[in-house]
C-alpha cells in the first residue's frame, strides 16, 4: 500500500495526491538547487515527507491556527502539514533566497492557499504564532532565544501552544543545559514503525515552560 494511505487511511484522494505531486516537485527542483540531501532523494516520501507528517500522529491543527515552520529549506515540514491541514495557517522562513523561491514555486504549483513564504531570519519574525516547527536548526537554547516571544497565549489548543521541533538523541546534553520543565518528548519510532526513525525525536516545548525559561 502507498505508504501516506497506509499511515493516514482517512486521507481523501485530493491530499494523497497532492503528498505525491509534492514530491515529485521535491525531487525535480533538488536536481537544481539542493534542498535535501541528494544520496537521499530517492527516499524522499519515507525519509522526509512522512517524518513531517510525524507532527500531525501527535496533534491536528484546527481552524485559524498559524503555525511557523522556521528553516524550511525544501518546504519541510511546512509543505506537507498544510496539505493535511488546509484550515490552519502556514509561514515557511528561510533565510537562503534560492530555497525560498524554489519553495515559492511549490505552493504556487500545489495551490496551496493556506501557505505563505518569505526570506527572513527567525530572529526577524514580529508575529505571534500558535506552533513554531523547526528541523534541526539550530541548538535549543539558539531556538528558543529566537522564538520564546513569538507564540501566541495558550488557547484552547488540545495540545498546548508552543514549539514543536525534530531532534535526534543529542537533544538530551542539550535539555539538560536548559532550566526547562515538564517537557514532552514523543519517539517518532512508535508512531511509524521504519528502522529509519530510530532514535528521532519530536520535542514539545510549551509556552508555560518557556515562560520558566525567560
Amino acid at each position: 500500500m502507498e505508504i501516506f494511505k497506509f499511515y493516514f487511511p482517512e486521507l481523501d484522494k485530493t491530499k494523497i495526491e497532492k503528498l505525491n505531486d509534492y514530491s515529485k516537485l521535491l525531487q525535480h527542483l533538488n536536481t537544481q538547487i539542493n534542498l535535501i540531501s541528494r544520496k537521499d532523494i530517492s527516499n524522499v516520501n519515507e525519509h522526509h515527507i512522512l517524518h513531517s507528517l510525524a507532527i500531525a500522529k501527535i496533534t491536528a491543527f484546527k481552524l485559524g491556527n498559524e503555525i511557523l515552520d522556521i528553516g524550511t529549506g525544501g518546504g519541510l515540514p511546512g509543505i506537507p502539514l498544510a496539505i493535511l491541514f488546509p484550515n490552519a495557517h502556514f509561514t515557511l522562513i528561510d533565510s537562503i533566497g534560492k530555497k525560498i523561491q524554489a519553495v515559492e514555486s511549490m505552493v504556487a504549483e500545489l495551490n496551496l492557499k493556506n501557505v505563505t513564504v518569505h526570506q527572513i531570519r527567525a530572529e526577524e519574525i514580529n508575529k505571534k504564532f500558535d506552533y513554531i516547527l523547526g528541523k534541526a536548526v539550530a541548538s535549543f537554547a539558539k531556538f528558543i532565544e529566537w522564538t520564546k516571544y513569538n507564540i501566541k497565549a495558550d488557547s484552547d489548543n488540545k495540545l498546548q501552544n508552543g514549539i514543536l521541533y525534530f531532534k535526534g538523541t543529542n537533544y538530551r546534553e542539550e535539555l539538560e543545559a536548559l532550566n526547562i520543565s515538564p517537557i514532552k518528548i514523543y519517539k517518532v519510532d512508535k508512531l511509524f514503525s521504519q528502522s529509519h526513525f530510530t532514535d528521532k525525536f519530536i520535542i514539545h516545548i510549551g509556552i508555560n515552560e518557556l515562560g520558566q525559561s525567560v
